[in-house]
């Protein structure tokens, strides 16, 4: 077997991750780290950052986290404010890693970046939870990725290089994070000691903590099992846009473009067009390279429907033989509030889920959670600030074709626009 059909066989697709934690936990010298010792940075990089004005490393070291904190005001302040996305392949897999800001003032923008993400890494800095107290934003963080469904977690303890490599101090931190994700309802993690700035644990096993005897950093992102195109779960196909050519002779095509969402979809399959409840039969599945059989998860097709039916941008095809669509005009939802200004119950707002857009109303605020105190409690006030969490009713004016987020997340979330301002205001996840 040559190389390259080694390298095939061993590729594991993408794998979209991003750091979390508190401020100055490292993540973005971790990130920087990874990049480097992977061989994902290239020389004129390297020379820009060891140039740069804001230098903090010492002066034989290069300040790693520059490479990810490009803003003039990340370097400046030496925190990060905005989510920053980087690139890199091993031979075993291609990553997507999203670097998100520490601050509780930035817990949006965390949330925006965890979005997409298959695993979080949570890092903790050993100096400052020795004791064994986890600090806020480690707990807050953790309950985001929980809440958006994550199901990937590892904890890494950063810094240990500075408390001697004491096994005693990850022992505690570890046991205080598995205390967290009981409490969470967090299935499992995994927990690696390590030194971003020096690079133990991190791509290569550290040679002054040999009491640990688990996988590096790498190695558990290499490892991690994902699998987006799950063929078991039921069909659903949001119409991008209505394909017509040579509309005035009697052979006219007319397609609906799309991409498939969830599911299987195959030449022949009895569908239903939602919300409508329309039947039709699949008689042809396009691609870029002509007519195939079938198109599975985050494959863009176009179809050719065998009847002439209505069928619209926003609609959503379903096969015939699925008795669990829930389509309505009304449903619960947990949203992240990402605007300055508080959610207001007069206000219009536009609701953009899959291709569909509509107007909606915010009928009620029923709970803000809580991420000090990791519970949810019931809002005092019909309203959520920049940052909040709380599970709302909405009312909108079209009906929707709703899933929960945690059975499909790709039509189970959406967002909210101000309809004044255009601003996108929320994040959300369909719960009921």
């Amino acid at each position: 077997m040559s190389t390259l059909q080694q390298l095939t066989a061993a590729d594991r697709g993408v794998l979209r991750f991003i750091t979390a934690g508190s401020v100055d936990d490292g993540k973005s010298t971790l990130i920087g780290r990874l990049l480097y010792d992977s061989k994902g940075v290239f020389a004129d990089q390297l020379q820009a950052i060891g140039r740069s004005r804001h230098h903090r490393a010492g002066d034989e070291e290069f300040d790693l986290s520059l490479l990810t904190d490009g803003l003039e005001a990340e370097r400046e302040q030496g925190i990060t404010i905005d989510v920053a996305y980087r690139y890199f392949a091993t031979p075993t897999r291609k990553f997507i890693v999203a670097d998100a800001p520490g601050h509780e003032q930035y817990t949006r923008n965390m949330v925006t970046g965890a979005s997409t993400a298959h695993a979080v890494i949570i890092l903790v800095d050993a100096t400052r939870a020795s004791d064994g107290e986890l600090l806020v934003q480690t707990r807050r963080h953790s309950a985001l990725a929980h809440l958006l469904g994550i199901r990937h977690i590892v904890v890494a303890v950063n810094k240990l290089d500075l408390l001697d490599w004491d096994q005693a101090v990850f022992e505690r931190i570890r046991d205080a994070y598995a205390a967290l994700a009981a409490k969470l309802g967090i299935a499992g993690f995994e927990a690696i000691p390590m030194s971003a700035l020096k690079g133990d644990n991190v791509v290569r096993a550290s040679q002054h903590m040999s009491w640990y005897q688990g996988p590096t950093l790498l190695q558990w992102l290499e490892g991690i099992e994902v699998q987006e195109n799950d063929p078991a779960q039921p069909l659903r196909f949001p119409v991008q846009w209505v394909a017509r050519h040579n509309g005035s002779q009697a052979d006219d095509f007319r397609g609906y473009a799309g991409k498939v969402a969830s599911g299987t979809l195959r030449r022949g399959d009895r569908i239903v067009v939602q919300p409508a409840g329309t039947p039709a039969t699949v008689a042809r599945v396009l691609t870029f390279e002509g007519d195939v059989e079938y198109a599975t998860a985050g494959v863009a097709v176009t179809l050719v429907l065998a009847e002439d039916v209505d069928v619209s941008r926003g609609d959503v095809l379903v096969h015939a033989d699925d008795t669990d669509v829930a389509v309505s005009r009304e449903f619960q939802a947990d949203v992240c509030w990402l605007d300055s200004q508080p959610l207001n119950t007069a206000r219009k707002y536009l609701i953009k889920q899959g291709t569909r857009t509509s107007a909606a109303r915010i009928k009620s605020v029923h709970t803000r959670r809580d991420v000090q105190v990791l519970e949810e409690r019931e809002a005092d006030t019909p309203t959520l600030a920049m940052n909040d969490i709380g599970r709302i009713t909405l009312a909108t004016r079209d009906a929707l074709v709703l899933d929960a987020y945690d059975q499909l997340p790709a039509t189970g979330a959406f967002i909210l626009v101000d309809e004044a301002t255009y601003q996108t205001v929320a994040g959300g996840m369909i719960r009921r």
